[in-house]
């Protein structure tokens, strides 16, 4: 099994981060290292492929940006940790549904860690705790390879949310880990997620960097 680079990449706006990921899953080749970006964005609306212009109720002084990735419209900000994951899917034997599944896990499993129940909805994709969102999920896949990822609401402001219909759920409310776990952090949840997914895809080695090269 191969290698991962994990990307440390602190707070980021979103477009120069969404064009990288597009720029290295277009240009890697089979020997390409998969990587993690772990990071933070400043405020942004990102609207998927099917996302509805009906979902966006006031989005205000947020800048909306329209991507690639499945899903409706969520919402990214300072305190929401965000990962994504560029792998080559067929080098690691795993399908998009796999990948899904293990991103949902990945974050009971955090939960699982502040002792809180959290679970996945087949009809809803993400992380609920108590009927309330915690993390929003989406990916999109390109020769096999992925890149997007997850969204994990941990300690931010939750307002923005109010001005969308948070992934085209009229109504929903959001939640984040610390609101659930006083103990939750940024800093902290990413370890932990960093290490379940790098040790359930199997890696030989993690090495970190702290921005892009």
């Amino acid at each position: 099994m191969t290698d991962v680079i994990i990307r440390r990449l602190g707070q980021q706006p979103y477009e120069p981060i969404f064009e990288a990921m597009q720029r290295f899953t277009d240009e890697r080749d089979g020997e390409t290292l998969d990587e993690i970006w772990v990071l933070e964005h400043d405020p942004v609306f990102t609207q998927g492929q099917a996302g509805k212009e009906e979902h966006l109720l006031a989005p205000g002084d947020i800048p909306v940006v329209k991507v690639d990735r499945g899903g409706q419209v969520t919402y990214h900000g300072p305190g929401q940790l965000v990962v994504y994951l560029l792998l080559n899917l067929k080098r690691l034997k795993i399908g998009v549904r796999d990948l899904v599944t293990l991103m949902e896990k990945s974050v009971v499993h955090v939960m699982d860690h502040y002792g809180i129940e959290a679970y996945p909805k087949a009809d809803a994709p993400g992380v609920y705790v108590n009927e309330e969102k915690l993390a929003s999920l989406g990916l999109r896949v390109r020769r096999g390879c992925s890149f997007h990822g997850m969204a994990l609401n941990v300690d931010m402001d939750l307002a923005p949310f109010q001005r969308i219909n948070p992934c085209g759920y009229p109504g929903l409310n959001m939640v984040q880990a610390k609101q659930l776990a006083s103990a939750a952090t940024v800093a902290d949840i990413s370890d932990i997620l960093v290490r379940y997914l790098t040790a359930e895809l199997g890696y030989n080695c993690a090495s970190e960097k702290q921005q892009l090269d």
